[in-house]
């Protein structure tokens, strides 16, 4: 009998060893597992794996004889019957109970907080994290930041600026690049129900953006595509790129030749709206991915926020860097550059809003504005008012003298993703991630017009040269609305086919577990986060096909 529950123990232990190898083999193949948390666990069940196996072969072998054994020449059963003790219980007990704390260990690391997934990942595109700060509209930094070495513009022989020149031959010197030049952004060294149409956007439509003559539109995707349409027309003209991945932004430059668009890969491209093809190149390398790019009113010079906190600013004609500023520790939400091309302005997910000089590369005003990340941000015309729009639902007018606010707007019930300004300045746009977008009239600070989609949130919106509305969101349509209020029509219809996309993190096929990119390890914010926080910025999107 002995024998048999010996050799019972020792399947037992078996099939533990193997569950702790199977877990190593795929967090070996899934992602997340290059931090030291991860190298700590996975260890930890390679050698529980060793252990158990090495324990079902002694049980099986029967090599731990550490039960009692019935004393010879005894009685079988009653009071008479005696037992020898084994000779090695504390061996046999710690072969037989450390395989059943590597048990234990497996459940805690399936359902453990770095393994959950996000409640309401399915509704944002970036997360609507509180975190500690403080009061709104105090001053974090009055005084202009001294302006650290580590933004100033690399030397021209830089390595990490690199210019690849076309291929010259004497017949066609004017042919087009088969490589396009690119510039590369050095570290800096300081901390830091509907119709379809084949041709239209498969997945959310996050940014719009109106041409300057007013016929086209260019919109930014989920997918990847950045897509130019014929408003009068209502079709599609081309497909002007696709990004590595998530597509995030594309501007219109000043001359209405060219384009800038930006992505998740990290790369700001520039291309020619007649035929798409690509000018240059401008990668953030390791300053993450383009969360959010404007453009100087004069089309010289762009700035982008980054996912790792630093800001950038590019000059467009030269195909340079000008300045890398890591004045953000957080994610950057939103960014925008004053009428007269001087300053900029960035925020980041944790309602810190920053005023830069970008000829100086110089911080000159620090303060935190919002709970949540400012998403939506414009400059008045003046250029001495700024507008922001936040996870905390709000909408604020600012003083940029004092970093006072002035106004508040509300209504929406959800994260203020995007913000519109009227040319005369008069109407606000907002669009939301409730479903809805807002009209608003900036002398009265009253809402005029509700825009309701009923088809899920709201990511980008654009007046129209008529003063109609655009907006673009989750149901990857693109609609006109009427300036006065009523139901929309599509404008341009999305893709065949059904596509669900949940935003949230990338998951891990073969561990079934949530893992974000950087060094946090659960929703919902991503990326360089403080001792004592947790999460990511809930930007990536996992496709379901349905």
């Amino acid at each position: 009998m002995n024998r048999f529950v010996d050799r019972l123990l020792a399947a037992l232990l078996l099939a533990i060893g193997m569950l702790c190898f199977t877990r190593v083999y795929f967090a070996l193949g899934g992602e997340g597992a290059g931090d030291a948390f991860a190298s700590a666990r996975l260890a930890f069940f390679g050698a529980a794996g060793v252990f158990s196996a090495l324990a079902a072969l002694l049980f099986w072998a029967g090599l731990l004889p550490g039960r009692s054994t019935l004393v010879p020449k005894t009685p079988l059963f009653g009071r008479s019957a005696e037992l020898q003790p084994g000779a090695r219980p504390r061996l046999r007990r710690l072969f037989a109970v450390v395989p059943f704390l590597a048990v234990l260990a497996l459940v805690a690391d399936q359902l453990g907080p770095w393994s959950r997934q996000p409640q309401d990942a399915g509704k944002s595109l970036i997360a609507e994290q509180t975190v500690p700060s403080a009061p709104e509209g105090q001053d974090v930094t009055s005084a202009p930041a001294p302006e650290p070495e580590a933004i100033q513009p690399p030397a021209p022989a830089s390595p990490s600026e690199v210019a690849l020149a076309p291929p010259v031959s004497p017949p066609e010197p004017a042919r087009v690049p088969a490589v396009p030049p690119q510039t590369v952004a050095p570290l800096p060294q300081a901390p830091p129900p509907q119709p379809t149409q084949p041709d239209g956007h498969r997945e959310p439509v996050v940014w719009l953006a109106v041409a300057p003559d007013g016929h086209s539109i260019m919109s930014a995707s989920t997918d990847r595509t950045i897509k130019l349409w014929d408003i009068d027309g209502k079709r599609l003209i081309r497909t002007l790129g696709i990004h590595k991945d998530m597509a995030r932004t594309a501007l219109f430059l000043p001359d209405g030749g060219r384009a800038l668009t930006a992505g998740d890969d990290g790369e700001i491209v520039l291309r020619q709206l007649a035929d798409g093809a690509v000018l240059h190149v401008f990668s953030s390398g390791q300053n993450g991915g383009v969360n959010k790019l404007a453009i100087s009113p004069d089309g010289k010079r762009a700035v982008s926020g980054h996912d790792t906190g630093r800001v950038i600013v590019w000059d467009i004609d030269k195909g340079s860097v000008l300045h890398v500023m890591p004045g953000h520790d957080w994610s950057i939400s939103g960014v925008a550059v004053s009428p007269d091309g001087t300053r900029a302005i960035s925020g980041s997910i944790e309602g810190t809003l920053k005023l830069w000089d970008i000829g100086a590369g110089k911080q000159l005003r620090s303060w935190h504005g919002h709970e949540r990340g400012p998403y939506g941000i414009v400059f008045m015309a003046n250029g001495r008012n700024l507008i922001t729009g936040s996870g905390d639902y709000t909408i604020k007018l600012w003083d940029l003298e004092t970093g006072r606010e002035v106004r508040r707007l509300e209504g929406h019930s959800g994260t203020v993703y995007a913000l519109a300004l009227s040319a005369d300045g008069k109407r606000l746009l907002s669009g939301s991630l409730d479903g809805t977008a807002r009209l608003w009239d900036m002398e009265t600070g009253n809402e005029t017009a509700l825009f309701d989609s009923r088809s899920g949130p709201v990511y980008a919106v654009a007046f129209a040269a008529d003063g109609t509305v655009l907006t673009g969101g989750y149901d990857r349509t693109i609609r006109n609305w009427p300036a006065g209020g009523g139901d929309g029509v599509v404008l341009i219809s999305p893709a065949r086919g059904e596509i669900g996309c949940h935003f949230g993190f990338r998951q891990s096929p073969a561990l079934k577990s949530w893992r974000c990119r950087g060094r946090c390890r659960s929703p919902p914010l991503r990326g360089r986060c403080p001792a004592g926080q947790r999460g990511c910025e809930r930007t990536r999107p996992v496709q379901y096909r349905r």
